[in-house]
């Protein structure tokens, strides 16, 4: 199925029928939905705490402990997402549908396990960490909002299938 998007033309649609199929059949469509909004719980609070810690200088302490935790989150809906991939598009990373969000996803990867290589290595300087832990979250954030973007275009794509099924 062809589906238009302004300004460029037809594309091809973001799941096949047996995409869709394998997607809403699969069990880890189940985990990365309910690993999703607990990222981005983790994210929040840990947010808070190192802006917290740039701030007043206090619960350094916490504030590393909430990156790890969301670091160890992002591990496992990397880890579950790729599996996801497979189960759905027959490929562990980098599906045409999911190209650009697993490219960004690499990044925030890299971002998170610097932070890691850094806290646990002593490598920077406390605010140095701190500032590198919200430049590993804005990657996050521009990767959730892709992820979302999809999301949105995959409901759309389905309304015109639930209303020709009628």
């Amino acid at each position: 199925m062809k589906t238009p998007q302004a300004g460029n033309g037809p594309t091809r649609a973001l799941y096949s029928d047996e995409e869709r199929a394998r997607r809403d059949s699969s069990p880890w469509t189940l985990v990365q939905g309910v690993l999703a909004p607990l990222q981005f719980l983790v994210f929040i609070a840990s947010c808070a705490l190192v802006i917290r810690t740039l701030t007043t200088g206090e619960g350094l302490a916490l504030a590393n402990a909430s990156v790890v935790l969301k670091t160890l989150v992002l591990y496992a809906i990397m880890v579950t997402g790729s599996i996801w991939e497979h189960a759905v598009f027959g490929k562990w990373l980098f599906a045409p549908a999911f190209f650009w969000e697993d490219v960004v996803s690499m990044g925030v990867i890299a971002l998170h396990t610097a932070y890691l290589a850094a806290a646990f290595g002593d490598l920077l300087a406390p605010r140095e960490l701190m500032l590198l832990a919200l430049a590993a979250y804005a990657t996050y954030v521009v990767n959730a909002a892709q992820f979302l973007w999809k999301l949105r275009m995959a409901r759309l794509e389905a309304a015109p299938r639930a209303e020709f099924a009628r």
